[in-house]
């Protein structure tokens, strides 16, 4: 299993900032994606920075915290399994264009997490 991570952030801006002082990382913005959206070389991953849509907590909105996504085989099967086991959708299925189907959820726990299915056609 491969995990993609994000980070939201109230300041992009100044974010980026920080993880490229602090680590090195580059940072690349995503065109045609309904948020604003960095794409994070790590050099040995892979990840996001998004900013955060609002501030209160989930699910009106995103979280104040790392959100890690995993990749499954079928995006609406994983979805549908999600929410038969207590979860909640807390944005639903949007294409990555030319990488993805990704949506994020709310655990059991409150936890935002996110889901992807690898498509070099989505979008």
């Amino acid at each position: 299993m491969h995990v993609y991570f994000e980070i939201q952030a109230s300041d992009p801006e100044r974010a980026i900032h920080f993880y490229k002082t602090v680590f090195d990382w580059t940072f690349e913005r995503a065109e045609g994606l309904p948020v604003d959206y960095w794409r994070i070389d790590t050099g040995n991953g892979r990840g996001g920075l998004l900013r955060r849509p609002a501030d209160t907590p989930p699910p009106e909105c995103g979280t104040n915290a790392f959100v890690c996504s995993f990749d499954v085989e079928d995006f609406d099967r994983a979805a549908d399994h999600v929410k038969s086991l207590g979860g909640q959708t807390a944005l639903p299925k949007f294409p990555v264009r030319g990488i993805c189907w990704q949506g994020y959820f709310i655990d059991t726990e409150g936890n935002t997490f996110g889901i992807y299915e690898p498509d070099p056609n989505a979008g």
